[in-house]
């Protein structure tokens, strides 16, 4: 017995080390009580043995032991969530931290009947929701070890027969009945606590003093496809439903009544890793719907903020635009030559080689015989015409055709006298309308 007490002594700690740091046990440092009928110093024991041996990460860590006296202490890692029991209940626990938090647990347990690298098997025998602890980051660790038994790891089917012990309401039926301990007796212990995480209540009730268990209603509600009408209201709406239809299959397999239809423990870390799964992908195809609908309303509302600010700026670029159109045709016209007026028919400024160019006017379409190379403008021969006239002492105006007749048979180069009454005439003529 001296080596069996001597292989824990490096994790043993002093009574007054334990006072000091609990400051004698206060009220201000419990996190929590747990009654532990019928166990005792094998039980103690048994816990310290199992810890210092099994290690998992889903298993709680044993830092140490007192046994000074009547006090008999163990020390574990601090789970500052406390256990999942106190949970079950809470709205803001989601369901996918339920579903990693049983998947962590599954782990664990999977890891006491199977262990790598040994023969033995631990079965747990007090699978509960108040056994599961959480840390800060809600990892789940399986506690409570001292009420398990070691089995041969070797056989399908491990049985030992064994005296009752576990908690109302977890306890395998078969177990009850027979007394026969089985690692699929935690298989059912198990799939209670799967189906409180699924219903948000703990697995019983008292009604008038008395305790009823509520595992025979929720497998009436399952094989009757009401899982509605037990599934924790506040959960419905994050739920995907592959994710909702793998926990509850593997839920129900976990509390069949046949041994050999329960599930081991590794096939139900598959399931649970398959309804993690489901539920994650789920939840990202949520948030990328959201993400898209968050950036179409945004753009949405960036269209909008333009259009009122266009509609509110219009009154003003309607304004400025008719003044600035204005300026620019004043300018247009400022800067356009001037046109020649109808009818003026004024000399160029001086005459080329001693004929005066005839200023170009509008054409009449009678005026086809309209030759510029007459060396004379009109006004010019009518001019000499009557100074002519006037030397010759004759009337400035005459309707004698011989002047006319002498005009048109000369060939000297300046005008012939009474030309105008001729050209006149020809464009009065000419002028007429049709």
């Amino acid at each position: 017995m001296a080596k069996f007490f001597n292989e824990f002594q490096h994790l043993k700690i002093k009574l007054e080390e334990i006072k000091s740091a609990t400051d004698n046990f206060g009220d201000d440092n419990l996190i929590g009580r747990d009654s532990k009928l019928g166990q005792g110093n094998s039980e103690f024991w048994k816990e310290i043995t199992m810890l210092s041996r099994y290690t998992h990460e889903n298993l709680v860590s044993l830092l140490g032991y007192c046994d000074e006296g009547d006090e008999k202490i163990l020390v574990y890692e601090y789970a500052s969530r406390g256990s999942l029991d106190r949970h079950l209940r809470d709205t803001a626990f989601t369901w996918t931290q339920r579903l990693r938090i049983c998947l962590g647990a599954a782990r664990g347990l999977s890891y006491l009947h199977d262990p790598k690298g040994t023969q033995q098997r631990v079965l747990h025998r007090d699978i509960k929701s108040s056994n599961i602890l959480l840390d800060e980051n809600w990892n789940a660790k399986v506690s409570d070890l001292g009420l398990s038994r070691i089995g041969p790891a070797n056989q399908e089917h491990t049985i030992l027969v064994s005296n009752m012990v576990g908690t109302v309401g977890y306890l395998d039926p078969l177990y009850l009945e027979m007394g026969l301990l089985t690692k699929e007796s935690d298989v059912y212990s198990f799939g209670v606590v799967l189906f409180e995480v699924l219903c948000g209540r703990l697995c019983f009730e008292y009604i008038n003093s008395r305790v009823q268990t509520l595992v025979r209603m929720w497998k009436k509600s399952y094989k009757e496809k009401k899982l509605d009408e037990i599934i924790f209201q506040d959960m419905l709406q994050q739920m995907d439903p592959s994710s909702l239809e793998t926990f509850s299959n593997i839920a129900y397999l976990c509390l069949h009544k046949s041994l050999e239809e329960r599930p081991m423990m590794s096939h139900v870390v598959k399931e649970l890793e398959i309804a993690l799964e489901h539920q994650m992908t789920y939840e990202q195809r949520i948030n990328y719907e959201e993400m898209n609908t968050a950036g179409l309303q945004k753009k949405l509302k960036q269209l909008e903020f333009r259009k009122q600010t266009l509609f509110s700026e219009r009154p003003k670029v309607e304004m400025v635009l008719p003044k600035r159109n204005l300026l620019l045709a004043r300018k247009a016209e400022r800067d356009m030559p001037a046109l020649p007026k109808f009818g003026d028919w004024d000399l160029p400024a001086e005459p080329k080689l001693g004929k005066w160019d005839i200023p170009a006017v509008p054409r009449f379409r009678d005026w086809d015989d309209y030759n510029p190379s007459y060396p004379v403008g009109y006004t010019m021969m009518f001019n000499k015409a009557i100074d002519e006239r006037k030397l010759a002492g004759k009337p400035e105006s005459s309707t004698n055709a011989d002047p006319v007749q002498e005009a048109s048979n000369s060939t000297d180069d300046d005008p012939p006298k009474g030309c105008f009454t001729m050209l006149f005439n020809k464009k009065k003529k000419s002028c007429k309308p049709e």
